[in-house]
């Protein structure tokens, strides 16, 4: 693209335009539920008491460019990606080698494991595993070069969230570009807003698809006398991010008929059983709203909590998340593979020093798709008392050029550039390598855009853009058979220009959509 593409979009709007464009975006947004719950710094629970307000989910007003390149190789990446990281689940013994290290100095990571390592005592019963993910992407643009590569950010293996928002998202740009010319709504005219230009996103189709699969691939209820079947959301009290949630629930309802249940993680224990005279396990569900003596059997858990250790508030909950691990349903995920989507994992994969574990897990895969897979790597190093990380970390002027990963889902965790110094020293020692150095990557020069804010705030300025890629996969944990594998839908996170974190939920991002150039 141009720099006077980039130096005239989005097209100027004067105050009246821009007045009515964010009243439309605001009533588009109530009108198809592309709403959260406001967050208590907006409105406090005292005005709201009973939690029944809404508001627009923070949305650009404009789709953002995005190098055409760079999206078609992150989805056709995709299905390799979902393979890789069902393989890596496979291999746990490989998975215990790299957390050894965390476990003594990593609470959260440690009592993953534990968990993994008393069901695996009692002998798992469910061999199934679904995969909902999403990987996450930036534009790179090294200074020895202009043509923009795709380098991954980090890869979630849990609660993979936005396919929702995002999807409602596309379609609010789509119907602002095919507004017909001259209507008050209409985009001013520039050469990159043309109908049909923001690529289709089928994210909640993806996604549900996925959930019903595994319902599908469970089978017939275990339970004797047999039950009626369900998916079971597994959430966190108080989510904002409710309605991204419902579109998914909705979707498996109304088109693929499977009843959907959602449950408070606190609530885990007083709502589903385990039969100890049933063998097989069946996870069973006694809805609290439905008469009494209704019950239902969970085929599958869908995840949209338990991914930060502020989600274990006591060891109820890992008795909890033990409950449901010991299970017949099929986890979405299962602990083993929400410990493959650590930060360590992933600067593993990336190391280009020793065994070359990609090509082991990939074995059965086209070489040069493995090749244009690790080019997505960025540069990660550990902070080994030995390895390049630390004295890249220390250093105030390589660190610039860095940030510091915990092993953590959700924006807010990272630690950028010239805090690094500091901040490693005010840990002990012991518990640098809980932390992974990832070299940033460096987009093109920033766009400009228009975000409306959930607050109503209106801002303007440089943004930069990270993409994510959804995918799902069903394998069979005991063997490695993969019976599902699915790249559908993405999601675009616009954050302003010097930024460093990236979360919509935690407050530093807008959802966008793309155009592509």
């Amino acid at each position: 693209m141009t720099d006077s593409v980039y130096d005239n979009y989005p097209p100027t709007l004067n105050p009246a335009q821009k007045d009515f464009l964010v009243r439309t975006v605001k009533d588009w947004a109530t009108q198809n539920g592309l709403m959260v719950r406001p967050a208590p710094t907006f409105v406090s629970k005292e005005t709201d008491p009973q939690g029944v307000l809404a508001t627009n989910a923070p949305v650009t007003l404009f789709p953002s460019p995005f190098p055409k390149s760079c999206f078609e190789e992150a989805k056709a990446l995709q299905t390799v990606y979902n393979k890789l990281y069902a393989a890596i689940t496979c291999s746990e013994e490989w998975i215990g080698k790299i957390m050894e290290d965390l476990i003594d100095v990593d609470d959260f990571i440690s009592n993953l494991w534990k968990v993994h390592l008393h069901v695996q005592k009692e002998g798992y019963t469910q061999t199934l595993s679904l995969g909902l993910y999403r990987s996450d992407y930036m534009a790179h643009t090294p200074s020895s070069s202009t043509t923009p590569q795709l380098k991954q950010v980090e890869f979630n293996t849990i609660s993979s969230s936005f396919g929702g928002l995002s999807s409602l998202v596309t379609l609010l740009h789509s119907e602002l570009l095919d507004t017909p010319p001259g209507h008050p709504i209409a985009y001013p005219k520039h050469p990159l807003l043309a109908s049909g230009a923001v690529p289709e996103n089928t994210a909640v189709e993806t996604l549900s698809t996925g959930l019903a699969t595994a319902h599908s691939a469970y089978g017939a209820s275990k339970s004797i006398p047999n039950l009626p079947t369900c998916i079971l959301f597994v959430v966190q009290a108080g989510e904002r991010n409710i309605f991204d949630q419902l579109a998914l629930s909705r979707e498996l309802t109304r088109v693929h008929k499977i009843p959907v249940f959602r449950l408070l993680s606190s609530e885990i224990l007083d709502h589903t059983s385990i039969p100890d005279s049933n063998p097989s396990r069946p996870l069973i569900y006694r809805p609290p709203h439905s008469p009494e003596g209704t019950q239902y059997e969970v085929t599958t858990i869908y995840l949209r909590c338990f991914y930060t250790p502020t989600d274990y508030k006591s060891p109820r909950d890992w008795q909890a998340r033990t409950h449901l691990e010991r299970s017949a349903a099929i986890k979405c995920p299962t602990v083993l593979n929400q410990l493959a989507g650590s930060k360590i994992i992933q600067q593993v994969l990336a190391t280009t020093t020793g065994p070359d574990h990609l090509t082991s897990f990939l074995a059965d895969t086209d070489p040069s798709l493995i090749s244009r897979l690790r080019e997505t790597f960025a540069p990660q190093y550990d902070l080994s008392l030995d390895g390049q990380g630390r004295s890249l970390a220390l250093n105030p002027e390589t660190a610039l050029n860095h940030v510091l990963k915990p092993q953590r889902e959700g924006g807010g965790n990272n630690i950028y550039k010239t805090a690094i110094p500091d901040f490693l020293h005010s840990i002990p020692e012991n518990e640098w390598k809980r932390w992974i150095l990832m070299e940033l990557i460096h987009p093109p020069a920033a766009a400009k855009n228009v975000a409306l804010r959930s607050d109503g705030e209106v801002v303007s300025g440089g943004v930069i853009g990270e993409l994510g890629v959804y995918g799902t996969i069903l394998w069979d944990q005991a063997v490695g058979k993969i019976y599902h594998n699915e790249q559908g839908g993405w999601l675009m996170r616009t954050k302003s220009e010097g930024v460093n974190e990236g979360g919509v939920a935690t407050g530093f991002s807008s959802l966008d959509s793309i155009v592509l150039f």
